[in-house]
């Protein structure tokens, strides 16, 4: 091949990889809302699926994120040093031969090609996308970046038929079915199939983040982590749903999101047999068996099995209610709770039980809730083998053997068990009677007194005031 031809190809190959879009099977989501995983109701019960996606913690960072710029630089470097060239197949069976390589490569005239370093040094992106504006300094990348909204995926796997929009991505997943992975690191001694991956995986250890964010300074590790954050500036989200319309910055939050249409939960649970959505949420379920709870408070020492759960915790330490409600000023620690308050003010209760038509403001309180129908109680103590409907439950529980009173009161120093033991001791202090009988003006400190009072109302023989 003569200098001017490699040069060509060359070049289109690094066009067709640098915008190859990074493929992640994630948590944070996790993404774009506050904290922690619909699936379990644990804990405070209000937690709500958004905040799994709120707090920008990457979580499980090694079960889920598959780096994009290790794609790149893998197909670039395994392409231009050896200048091997895949036999891939189309749906036809017939051999591509990189035809859509080929055909860019003829539809490029030379000049773009010595016009191209020019174009990169001025800034200049003469073509333009007509489905979103975004500009690009070639016609290729024009192309492929076009396939995003087509839905193109013009390259094939010959093993298992499965198709991409990119050669990098059929490059990448290719390596899945030889499971070849001879670059290793001397740190932690995981394996990569090529040295590109390795490299990036190394910054993890050494803490090399080289890409900058001109909006707000932040770094990061790859190219693809950079223009995924930078949409958060943008606003930028180029994945839709065709189901419901939702949009996405990254197309695996939108193939996490297709599941809740298509009810699919291909991750299992060894252990219970329960199913999930992403990895990220069974690696976390299965911390619910082991008991594991790697991350810890430094002001108090508690543990938790998720870092977003960790840094909701910590709010209590510094006091921090960054929600606040529009209406009546109350502050939040978590974006669930304040929706949920915020139901208070409107009455809205969208989600109803389908045994007994009963109404709740949360969806996490109406799965509870279902319990008291099925009967269900996944959670056990291992010290009596008592079950409880939640892990809440089962937290309040295990105080009775080992006596712990971890909530104090400030007035009198009484400990209690529980947060709701604690704030209605406090209202013996305070004389505050928030629940009052609606037939004769009567009010009382704990809800149970309320109810033990309307029976006198009803008519009960038993009720003794």
């Amino acid at each position: 091949m003569s200098s001017l031809s490699f040069a060509l190809v060359k070049e289109e190959v690094e066009e067709e990889v640098c915008w190859t879009e990074k493929e992640v099977i994630v948590k944070e989501e996790e993404e774009e809302e506050d904290v922690t995983i619909k699936q379990e109701v644990e804990g405070e019960d209000g937690t709500v699926k958004e905040e799994e996606k709120d707090v920008s913690v990457k979580e499980e960072e090694d079960a889920f994120r598959v780096k994009e710029e290790e794609e790149e630089e893998a197909e670039t470097g395994d392409l231009i040093n050896t200048g091997e060239r895949r036999d891939c197949r189309g749906s036809s069976g017939e051999p591509q031969q990189h035809r859509d390589a080929d055909e860019a490569e003829k539809s490029l005239s030379r000049s773009e090609h010595l016009k191209k370093p020019q174009r990169r040094s001025t800034g200049k992106k003469p073509h333009h996308c007509s489905d979103c504006g975004k500009s690009f300094t070639s016609s290729t990348e024009l192309k492929i970046h076009h396939r995003i909204h087509t839905g193109e995926k013009p390259y094939s796997c010959t093993d298992c038929l499965k198709r991409f929009s990119q050669l990098g991505n059929l490059t990448k997943h290719q390596l899945t079915h030889t499971g070849e992975k001879h670059h290793h690191c001397s740190d932690c001694e995981r394996a990569f199939s090529t040295s590109q991956r390795l490299k990036l995986h190394q910054r993890t250890h050494t803490g090399e983040k080289p890409y900058h964010c001109s909006d707000c300074g932040k770094s990061l590790t790859s190219s693809s982590e950079l223009i995924i954050h930078q949409r958060t500036h943008t606003g930028e989200r180029p994945y839709g749903c065709d189901q419901c319309g939702k949009r996405f910055t990254q197309s695996s939050n939108l193939t996490v999101h297709k599941r809740i249409h298509t009810g699919e939960k291909p991750y299992r649970c060894t252990n219970c047999g329960m199913s999930f959505t992403t990895s990220s949420y069974l690696i976390t379920h299965r911390r619910t068996h082991t008991g594991e709870k790697p991350y810890s408070c430094d002001q108090c020492g508690k543990s938790f099995t998720q870092p977003s759960h960790l840094i909701v915790h910590q709010r209590i330490h510094t006091g921090e209610k960054p929600y606040h409600c529009s209406d009546c000023g109350k502050g939040f620690v978590r974006s669930s709770h304040l929706k949920s308050h915020q139901r208070t003010h409107t009455g809205e209760k969208p989600h109803h039980c389908s045994e007994c038509g009963k109404r709740f403001a949360l969806l996490d309180i109406l799965i509870v809730h279902q319990r008291t129908h099925t009967g269900e109680k996944p959670y056990h103590c291992p010290d009596c083998g008592k079950r409880c409907t939640t892990s809440s439950n089962l937290i309040s529980h295990k105080r009775t053997h080992t006596g712990e009173k971890p909530y104090h009161c400030s007035d009198c120093g009484t400990s209690c068990s529980t947060s709701s033991n604690l704030a209605v001791h406090q209202r013996t202090h305070t004389g505050e009677k928030p629940y009052g009988c609606d037939q004769c003006d009567k009010r009382y400190s704990h809800s149970s007194s309320l109810i033990k009072h309307q029976k006198i109302h009803s008519g009960d023989p038993q009720s003794v005031e």
